[in-house]
């Protein structure tokens, strides 16, 4: 199996088991401090291991300006993906956001120069059209909509997390991919605590989708939702470690493409665990990610 697609798949099954965690949590504090918390978090984690490992700290002024634009592109992403799953289906809004996959793989041979076969374009087609497909729901048997609110959110996560990849593997072709994770956890964590100070002082009135909690749930179950952002920042290094690995030393469309495969995972997972229902068309497009996943990994 090629060593993108492993790497790939490592990164979607570490994010999409968060997805779950974050979902709930949002729900009840509010997606603005999960996505402080779960940054903070992770940029711990990546701290510990630069010091452990002896990694260099970067002195290319490229490395730590395009890291750091990586990182808010991240910030802005995690924050509209939490804020859609808070508000949307779970199984909807992860659907809409795997897209990225898709636009990645656009974006890696309109800006990278890569080339894909046609067995891993037809992969490539088939899984991007499914993950599309679960967040569109058909009303009357005609009329397509949007299944969620949620799913504008979800969009503008895409755009973000495609250009992330892009930018990721930019930066990681002048520096370690553990020296660039460094940067760009650290610059993601400290734009997202910025946010929330800023959120809930000045912009208070205006931020209350980003801060707002369930009312009927008490504060000592508020807590609870601690040890779930810290498990969700873990996996969410985890994701990353393997996913910038993968792009150091594999294709960034495939690494990409295989990495949003993740909220597929969330879906099959919200509807085994959660008791969330799929319409037939959203169950077509899981059947066609999994048809893209194949295509790719015999070809």
């Amino acid at each position: 199996m090629p060593l993108g697609l492993v790497t790939g798949l490592g990164a979607a099954v570490a994010w999409g088991t968060l997805d779950l965690l974050i979902a709930l949590a949002t729900r009840r504090v509010g997606s603005l401090r999960v996505t402080a918390g779960m940054q903070l978090v992770g940029a711990a984690l990546v701290i510990a291991i630069v010091v452990i490992t002896g990694t260099t700290l970067p002195s290319d002024p490229f490395v730590l300006l395009g890291g750091a634009l990586v990182g808010l592109a991240g910030a802005g992403a995690y924050l509209s993906y939490f804020t859609g799953l808070r508000i949307g289906p779970i199984a909807v809004v992860s659907g809409v956001v795997a897209a990225y996959g898709g636009l990645t793989v656009v974006l890696a041979v309109l800006l990278r120069g890569e080339t894909l076969s046609p067995l891993q374009a037809l992969g490539a087609l088939l899984a991007t059209i499914g993950v599309v497909l679960t967040g569109i729901s058909f009303e009357h048997g005609s009329r397509a909509r949007f299944a969620s609110p949620g799913v504008i959110f979800a969009v503008v996560a895409l755009v973000l997390f495609a250009s992330m990849s892009i930018g990721a593997d930019i930066v990681i072709d002048r520096a370690p991919w553990l020296t660039v994770l460094l940067v760009t956890r650290t610059s993601n964590a400290i734009l997202s605590v910025v946010i929330l100070i800023v959120a809930s002082t000045a912009l208070r009135r205006r931020s209350g989708p980003l801060l707002a909690t369930d009312p009927g749930t008490p504060a000592g179950a508020q807590m609870r939702v601690v040890p779930a952002v810290a498990i969700a920042g873990t996996l969410d290094v985890l994701g990353l470690m393997a996913f910038a690995y993968g792009l150091e030393h594999a294709e960034t469309w495939l690494v990409g493409l295989a990495s949003s495969f993740g909220p597929a995972v969330t879906i099959v997972a919200a509807v085994a665990l959660l008791g969330e229902r799929l319409r037939a068309i959203q169950w077509v497009g899981l059947a066609a990610v999994l048809a893209g996943l194949i295509a790719i990994a015999v070809s």
